[in-house]
């Protein structure tokens, strides 16, 4: 069952614009003791991608509530919002879409996070890229082919995530995390401002690095740059941080950035 627009159901209407167009927007939240981490952030990558994508939405205090009494019911999972830009008619123009659904689910946490962060994880390249659009990059909005698509590819791999590349050939992000690299001091990150979601553990972790001797850098750079790193890590609200052992045969054991930040990301 499903919170929707403050009602318990398991169905939204058929012309409703997330089923129509993938007309919203989407975040996953992590439950830890019954409390939503990053709960204020959540809120706000909600609130910017309504901005971006023009949705009328300002029930923000109702959905803030909702969203810490879900969680109150859950010791530890999964918390997702999505908010459509609602019912509408057949074409694409959202005008008279006045009346945003809200939607919350939650579920049991990932079982596997646990152990990728014990015993690190292999990376494969995607054959899907990523297109790139301003307009939409660092939101997570509806539109998810691509991950879709990345994900098909995977399982048909060992490997237990996947490096992604925009339509320009830049390293972007994984599948469902973001990515970070290091050598020596040095930090890097793709650059997402054409491509990719900017996840919520990644902007706290730049903050993180930030704040400490470490120096970060976000960058474009090609898949032949993770040839260079001494450690190579993905992220995400859930994981929320974990080591990568492998990229096609290329292989790293080194630990000293993951160990820095784990007990920031906790």
């Amino acid at each position: 069952m499903f919170l929707i627009n403050g009602a318990w159901q398991d169905s939204l209407p058929a012309n409703d614009r997330a089923i129509q167009f993938g007309d919203g927007c989407f975040t996953t939240a992590r439950i830890r003791e019954g409390r939503v981490q990053l709960l204020d952030a959540h809120l706000a990558r909600l609130r910017l991608a309504c901005e971006r994508l023009f949705i009328p939405f300002d029930a923000w205090s109702t959905l803030e509530t909702e969203m810490v009494e879900l969680a109150n019911r859950q010791v530890n999972g999964v918390l997702k919002v999505i908010i459509s830009r609602g019912g509408g008619g057949r074409g694409y123009s959202p005008a008279g879409c006045l009346a945003p659904t809200r939607l919350l689910s939650i579920s049991p946490p990932p079982a596997h996070y646990s152990a990728w962060r014990e015993q690190g994880i292999t990376l494969t390249l995607s054959p899907v890229r990523l297109g790139r659009n301003p307009q939409l990059a660092g939101i997570k909005h509806l539109n998810r082919l691509e991950q879709v698509l990345i994900r098909s590819h995977l399982e048909q791999s060992d490997a237990d995530e996947a490096l992604v590349l925009d339509s320009e050939g830049w390293v972007t992000e994984c599948c469902a995390a973001n990515l970070f690299w290091r050598q020596r001091n040095q930090v890097f990150t793709p650059r997402l401002d054409q491509a990719g979601v900017n996840g919520l553990m990644r902007q706290h972790i730049l903050s993180c690095l930030q704040q400490s001797e470490w120096q970060v850098h976000e960058v474009n750079a090609t898949a032949a740059a993770l040839e260079e790193a001494e450690e190579v890590l993905i992220c995400n609200a859930l994981m929320p941080l974990v080591p990568v052992n492998a990229l096609d045969g290329k292989r790293w054991t080194a630990r000293e950035l993951y160990h820095f930040l784990a007990p920031h990301c906790e």
